[in-house]
């Protein structure tokens, strides 16, 4: 039969999450008997176009900015004690994340340590920009004739379970499913069949309660007295133990703030589930209308009853293409009649822009009025609700696909120094390139999977 269960923690749900996180999450695992996995959810849609135009300027590049950060705490400590590593750190280039990774091991120590890299995710290789460009748009924004950076489809389990099979330490991904960093370890530890349904919908259920780290600990769920959460700037990332039948527990690394509970645990369970009878995924179809949650201690919450049903014959792909340029600028009034100084700056700068002629789309916002659910144009009936005196911080935001138009728009706020309003300061400013996404759907026999090994010099 095998073993019974598996332990897997979470050291990072988001490409820039907290880089000491996983250390208590490693120390835990350490003390726990049976298999052991850390993973890091590190790659959204927008953060693997940016690393496609990464590798574009330098083909060594193109993975996760942070994966020294996250794996040289780590990777030793898990070496030692056996405990192995997922992660999509690879983004648009995941033979350069093991390269960079089988490095580290080599200056810690690792000896051969074994690094499997999962590709094939790059629609790319087999397709032509046309034939993209043929599939409609499902999702996000139509992407036209603008050209195209990336298209990559989101795989499974099956490859991660391959490279663990061929006795990886590390494994390293691009693109796939957030839940399947997890489902992978557990269709390797179980050896669940492909058509498995319910427990490969269990498994995806452990995986998308863990991706997204802190916040099924209590970090996302925290609103002071209405939903309190302690020593939340300790707060610890999630551990979980998953049993064959597919039951899973819910903890926290030991000795670290937040909070696990049914509360932080069921709106996690909902968290970006569009129908809770119908999540689909690469792997299967995610029921979880049936599931029962219950707390069985502290920080202890135990998930059982997830219903599978068999897996699209499509798979989701991200497709990316260039967007311009967005431009922000900020200036802040503050003291007496500073609403009213505030105000007048926008108008100023919003007549600027329409006598010199700008036809790109701009936003103003005075930050501490409106800035977040109000429209472009603003909302004057809530602005007119505010204070006049305070302190108050112009926005403009612009974007469009002439650089040197929106670099103009930022100058124009920067102008007010003296061209505008009484005692302007601190101002700021910025110029980003912008990628749009859109998503499709692909027959899924379209996508081949690769996986290989390599090893860390000694």
């Amino acid at each position: 039969m095998g073993v019974d269960t598996v332990h897997i923690g979470c050291g990072a749900g988001f490409s820039g999450d907290r880089v000491d996180a996983a250390g208590p999450v490693v120390e835990t695992l350490a003390r726990r008997d049976g298999p052991r996995y850390l993973i890091f959810e590190s790659l959204a849609e927008r953060t693997l176009a940016l690393a496609q135009k990464h590798r574009r300027a330098d083909p060594g590049h193109g993975y996760s900015p942070f994966l020294d950060a996250y794996v040289r705490p780590v990777l030793a400590d898990c070496h030692s004690a056996g405990i192995r590593i997922v992660s999509n750190f690879g983004a648009a280039n995941p033979a350069a994340a093991a390269a960079r990774i089988a490095e580290i091991a080599a200056e810690q120590g690792c000896d051969g340590l074994r690094i499997g890299i999962v590709e094939g995710d790059d629609l790319l290789e087999v397709m032509s920009e046309g034939e993209v460009r043929r599939y409609p748009t499902i999702e996000g924004l139509e992407i036209g004739e603008a050209p195209l950076v990336a298209a990559n489809a989101y795989l499974g389990a099956r490859p991660i379970a391959e490279a663990l099979a061929l006795g990886a330490d590390v494994v390293v991904t691009g693109r796939c499913t957030d839940p399947a960093l997890v489902l992978g370890p557990l269709v390797h530890e179980f050896d669940w069949a492909e058509d498995d349904w319910s427990r490969l919908a269990a498994g995806t259920m452990a995986g998308h309660l863990l991706e997204c780290g802190a916040q099924v600990t209590g970090a996302y769920y925290a609103d002071p007295g209405y939903k309190d959460v302690p020593d939340l700037a300790r707060v610890g990332f999630p551990v979980a133990e998953i049993g064959r039948d597919g039951t899973v527990v819910v903890s926290k690394a030991d000795n670290t703030g937040g909070l696990v509970s049914a509360g932080t645990v069921k709106e996690q369970l909902l968290y970006e589930i569009h129908d809770p009878a119908r999540y689909l995924t690469a792997d299967v179809i995610l029921d979880i209308t049936g599931v029962t949650v219950e707390e069985i201690g502290p920080d202890r919450v135990r998930l059982s009853g997830a219903r599978g049903w068999p897996r699209p014959d499509t798979l989701k792909a991200t497709v990316s293409v260039e967007g311009g340029w967005m431009g922000e600028a900020e200036l802040s009034y503050a003291g007496p009649n500073a609403l009213a100084r505030a105000r007048l700056a926008v108008d100023v700068v919003r007549q600027r822009c329409r006598d010199i002629g700008t036809n790109c789309p701009v936003r103003f916002d005075i930050l501490g009025t409106v800035s977040v659910h109000d429209g472009d144009a603003g909302d004057a009936a809530a602005v007119a609700a505010v204070p006049a005196d305070g302190d108050y911080r112009v926005r403009v935001a612009s974007r469009g696909s002439d650089r040197a138009v929106v670099e103009r728009i930022n100058q124009e706020l920067m102008s007010l120094y003296c061209s505008g309003p009484a005692a302007g300061g601190g101002f700021r400013q910025s110029v980003t390139d912008q990628i749009h996404t859109a998503s499709i759907l692909v027959d899924r026999d379209l996508v081949r999977p690769k996986v290989r090994m390599v090893e860390a010099a000694a």
